[in-house]
């Protein structure tokens, strides 16, 4: 715990909602919901305009449709977060050398590490800068806390919601946390919060009063002691600057369950090459391949097979997750697949195994398609080949046919238009997708320094029209 409010706390106001409403002048001040649209799609983010029906994170997203059936319902741009999240984190760098990212929108800084606070003045003139900078670049704005230690820190930025700054002092944290609900300390979830409610506790001094001693008999000793130290405002947890990853994964829920089981390993191939490329993309490789399975019933199996080296070979992730699968019962059917490698490590020691599978595999590519060519070289420029016998020539054989060699023709692939995703236009220029359906979609053509703009719909194949970039927000000089 520190005598100075130096840990400050920076949490952007809903975050993709607010990227959304910025980028797309005819949203601004209406109700906007981010996330999976999908009839199993949850909310990732909701605006304010569409937290006053009800509508939060983490909500199915067909309940959020019934408590706000005019908001824009929009398919998140990760990459456009991003983008955003890596300016912020910019500026939160100049403060200091200790920045703790939590995610996209929120981390933990320890100014006093950056020499621009030691005390409550300087704490706050060092916040309010940083406010002031992050609507200057980003065009959003974020919520800032201050205190003496980083749980108080991330309370006081949630009171200062949206776009504001509060300063809890030292020396004042138990009075604050008193009555406060036991939900709102750091691994108090529905679980644990309904079990202290059993007991008879329901606020933060409920815990206090009751001691360690019957915290650590109702949740066990590191739970329970960590918790009591939490209710009397003490929390000594350090800004750290680099969380080292503990693994990779990726996961998709399924709008309709799937059982057919070629369809599911064709799945979880596709989700161990996504993950792949994010472990690939994060520097590392794994030695801990794990399989998740959500089925029918909404029963979740964990299936996992650690390799004897790290590895980032989309081969050996794709074939020990399809082994996991097999030992899996899928009957009833599977609403999500999840594909996971953990054990991290900064360097690769190669599958011997699945690099000699690799060569083998190639050998016999090449093999086929020397005899491909042996076969194509048989046929005549009339287009008539021969198929000759065990027993002698065609004549002798009889076996004569004609294969017309035509050129194969691809089948033209429907374009998927995402709800608010960027497009551009040859004649209208930079817009984004409002709806699509029938063959039909529906763009507006606005930028984020422009007037709310006009709305057309187009074929979903019109050649005229393409998938675009995300404009900045703020415009470059």
């Amino acid at each position: 715990m520190r005598a100075a409010p130096t840990i400050l706390h920076l949490d952007m106001d809903a975050f993709f909602a607010a990227a959304e409403q910025a980028s797309k002048p005819s949203l601004r001040g209406k109700p906007v919901v981010v996330g999976g649209l999908g009839p199993r799609g949850v909310v990732a983010t909701a605006s304010y305009e569409a937290r006053r029906f009800g509508v939060h994170s983490a909500m199915p997203m067909g309940q959020a449709r019934r408590l706000a059936p005019n908001a824009a319902y929009l398919v998140p741009r990760f990459s456009f977060y991003r983008s955003i999240s890596e300016q912020v984190m910019e500026l939160l760098g100049r403060l200091s050398p200790l920045v703790e990212p939590l995610s996209l929108d929120e981390a933990f800084v320890d100014l006093e590490a950056g020499g621009v606070a030691d005390d409550s003045a300087s704490a706050r003139v060092a916040g309010e800068r940083l406010r002031v900078d992050i609507l200057a670049t980003t065009g959003l704005t974020g919520s800032v806390g201050l205190a003496g230690s980083k749980m108080i820190a991330k309370i006081a930025s949630e009171e200062a919601k949206p776009d504001g700054l509060v300063l809890i002092e030292p020396g004042t944290e138990r009075e604050l946390l008193a009555p406060r609900s036991v939900r709102i300390l750091p691994g108090v979830g529905p679980a644990t919060g309904e079990h202290l409610r059993r007991a008879g506790m329901t606020t933060v001094s409920d815990l206090a009063e009751a001691g360690e001693d019957e915290l650590v008999r109702l949740l066990g000793r590191a739970h329970g002691a960590s918790l009591y130290l939490m209710a009397q405002g003490y929390d000594d947890r350090p800004v750290v600057a680099e969380r080292d990853a503990k693994s990779v994964s990726v996961e998709d829920t399924f709008d309709v369950d799937l059982h057919d089981r070629v369809r599911i390993r064709l799945e979880v191939e596709r989700l161990a090459e996504r993950c792949v490329g994010r472990l690939r993309a994060s520097g590392h490789s794994g030695r801990t391949i794990v399989l998740k399975v959500r089925r029918f019933d909404f029963s979740t199996l964990t299936r996992s097979e650690t390799l004897r080296g790290p590895t980032d070979d989309p081969s050996v992730v794709r074939e020990a997750a399809g082994r996991l699968l097999e030992a899996v019962d899928t009957t009833g059917g599977v609403r999500l697949l999840g594909v996971g490698v953990s054990g991290l490590a900064d360097y690769t020691q190669e599958d011997l195994f699945a690099q000699a599978e690799a060569e083998a595999e190639a050998e016999g590519a090449a093999a086929s398609a020397a005899a491909a060519a042996a076969a194509s070289a048989s046929v005549s420029g009339s287009g008539s080949a021969s198929v000759v016998g065990a027993g002698g020539d065609a004549a002798a054989t009889g076996a004569s046919v004609v294969a017309s060699v035509e050129p194969e023709v691809p089948e033209p692939v429907e374009r998927h238009w995402a709800p608010g995703h960027d497009v551009r236009h040859a004649v209208y220029g930079a817009g984004w997708v409002q709806g699509s359906g029938v063959g039909r979609v529906t763009v507006r053509f606005e930028e984020p320094g422009s007037e709310p703009g006009r709305v057309r719909t187009f074929a979903v194949d019109d050649p005229e029209l393409e998938p675009g970039e995300a404009l900045p927000l703020v415009g470059r000089g």
